[in-house]
């Protein structure tokens, strides 16, 4: 950053953009758009996961409850348990915004826990993944199920986003 304060782009401003560049109509781009959005927030709402790869990831954690202290007040308030959106920048997002990319192009990805078969392509993953790591199909359907993920540490929640996002 150059110190200055960084552009709001908004999904009207990729709209016009997206068209100029494709040759759609603004009207076109716009519905598209709106379904992809819908379409990533009607998979987490069921619980799924969506990977894109080099891009990203989107998920679902469980934050637990907790007690909070109300900064004005000091006194004490409980925090109930909820479910929060988890992204995490793929490589080549990170490289190119210009963050940690010092795994020397390994991927990014726990082989065991973050590659779940999409509804598509269940089947075909699950035969191909033994072969891929140079394991027998036999020794892969003998091993033990992954451990659960230990639940993760309460956070500060973050900034509120600007008044015209539209999230």
């Amino acid at each position: 950053m150059t110190g200055q304060e960084p552009l709001t782009i908004t999904k009207k401003e990729l709209v016009h953009r997206i068209a100029d560049a494709t040759g759609q109509t603004k009207v076109v781009v716009k519905d598209v758009v709106q379904r992809f959005l819908d379409e990533i927030v009607g998979e987490l709402v069921a619980g799924n996961r969506l990977e894109f790869r080099e891009f990203g990831v989107f998920e679902i954690r469980q934050r637990a409850s907790r007690v909070a202290q109300n900064p004005r007040t000091l006194e004490k308030v409980e925090v109930p348990a909820k479910r929060v959106v988890k992204f995490k920048a793929g490589r080549l997002m990170r490289q190119q915004i210009g963050g940690d990319d010092s795994d020397d192009g390994a991927d990014d990805f726990d082989d065991d826990e973050d590659e779940r078969p999409t509804r598509a392509s269940a089947p075909r993953r699950a035969a191909e993944r033994p072969a891929a790591r140079g394991k027998s199909p036999a020794a892969s359907a003998a091993a033990p199920p992954p451990a659960p993920e230990p639940p993760a540490a309460p956070l500060r929640p973050p900034p509120k986003p600007p008044s015209n996002s539209p999230f």
